[in-house]
């Protein structure tokens, strides 16, 4: 296998093809601290894209609660055992090995192998990817173990309270939601396992597509992707995926004024949680450093937001800043070793940082630049001992053409509704 660089491991890893990679890169941060599980997104893609027969079991955008939720179920624990008994077959313990602060490998390295790695072990002629078809039965419910808490040590009393109360930096009884959709990865598995070569990653913006007139419907895309984001759909008999809303991507749409849009599930969601983005990218494949270019902010200089199982090698482009509550182990394996600083940082963030904050679903537009105007000091406290300063700055987001799309300050305004019905709807 060719080697290529993963700036997530820290480190170059074997996959089926050499590098290559798109001018601008399809990219998206979830605030999992802010969101709610309303599903909005979940059906803002569904009656967009899958609602059609042979496509009740698809859910593109799906939000799952964590620990026990999954779609399909438990897709997460059956690749990390997989990849489990991949090492233990080949003797070696995977960890991730500390290392200087470098750009390329912010995270350490890891000291293990990936699904690539591990197939290559197993079966170097038989697949590309270490991976799993799952059965009919577990595509049945995309909301199973919604709201569901584990049990705790002291067990929660019967309604899943704490019986002392919450407490941060961990919860006793905790859960929280996951959200997912296609990471339109930079290696992915579901094109280096394709027989076909139907699947392929678009030059200009690196999103991830099914050709479906080559696709026969072998399903290996489904067997490999770690994430279980390609789809089979049995009356066409042909894989399907998360297509990030290429159109209003490239602008088309009639609402998008000529320049990129946010996808259908990131506009629709009224918790805010969601900022989706293009990033550019070097010839080397290297992000870019841009600094004013949010995505680029949160992801490389703030490291707030964290990439979801990057232990699977295919680098995903989808980054999550962690939920506050959850116990730092769990989190650690979801999202590697950079947790403890992403939510140091979140709890008490940098002045940038919080005015950055304020960009998350503020436009419909992709934000490709922002510019931060100082105003005055709102207030001050401490936060784990050391002194923090709120300031009511002015964040201001500007699209492709270079335009301002919108524009936001830290102290957000309160409404109040005037009498005589101060709480009508």
């Amino acid at each position: 296998m060719p080697e290529v660089r993963n700036w997530q491991l820290g480190r170059t890893m074997a996959y089926p093809y050499a590098e290559h990679h798109p001018d601008w890169q399809f990219a998206f941060v979830f605030n999992i601290n802010r969101c709610i599980a309303c599903q909005t997104c979940s059906m803002a893609c569904k009656s967009t894209w899958t609602f059609s027969r042979g496509q009740e079991a698809m859910w593109w955008n799906n939000v799952e609660t964590k620990p026990y939720g999954g779609y399909p179920a438990h897709w997460d624990v059956k690749t990390l055992a997989l990849l489990d008994q991949a090492h233990q077959k080949a003797g070696t313990q995977p960890t991730w090995k500390p290392g200087p602060a470098d750009r390329e490998a912010p995270y350490g390295s890891f000291e293990g192998m990936t699904i690539f790695e591990a197939a290559a072990a197993e079966s170097p002629k038989m697949r590309q990817a270490l991976g799993y078809l799952p059965a009919d039965e577990e595509w049945r419910t995309p909301n199973l173990f919604e709201d569901v808490a584990p049990a705790g040590n002291p067990a929660p009393d019967r309604l899943g309270l704490e019986q002392a109360g919450a407490q941060l930096p961990e919860h006793t009884a905790w859960f929280f939601y996951l959200q997912r959709l296609c990471n339109h990865c930079t290696y992915p598995a579901c094109l280096a396992a394709c027989p076909r070569k139907a699947i392929y990653k678009r030059s200009e913006d690196g999103i991830v597509l099914i050709d479906q007139s080559r696709c026969r419907g072998y399903r290996k895309c489904v067997e490999a992707c770690p994430y279980k984001k390609s789809m089979y759909r049995p009356t066409s008999r042909i894989s399907e995926k998360c297509v990030a809303c290429y159109p209003r991507i490239e602008g088309d749409d009639p609402l998008s004024d000529g320049v990129p849009m946010e996808t259908r599930c990131m506009s629709a969601c009224p918790g805010k949680i969601r900022l989706q983005g293009l990033v550019p990218i070097g010839s080397d494949g290297a992000w870019l450093d841009d600094p004013k270019n949010p995505i680029t902010f949160l992801v490389r200089h703030e490291q707030v937001a964290l990439p979801l199982y990057p232990q699977f090698g295919t680098e995903p482009n989808g980054f999550y800043i962690p939920p506050r509550w959850a116990p730092r182990d769990y989190l650690r394996q979801m999202f590697g070793p950079g947790v403890d600083a992403a939510l140091e940082r979140y709890r008490a963030p940098s002045r940038e940082l919080l005015a950055v904050l304020q960009l998350f679903r503020a436009t419909r537009k992709i934000i490709f630049r922002f510019e931060i105007e100082e105003g005055p000091k709102l207030f001050e406290t401490e936060i784990d001992g050391k002194p923090w300063a709120m300031y009511d700055d002015t964040v201001i987001g500007f699209d492709e053409k270079g335009r301002e799309a919108v524009r936001l300050k830290v102290d957000e305004p309160i409404h109040e509704r005037p009498a005589p019905r101060p709480n009508s709807i």
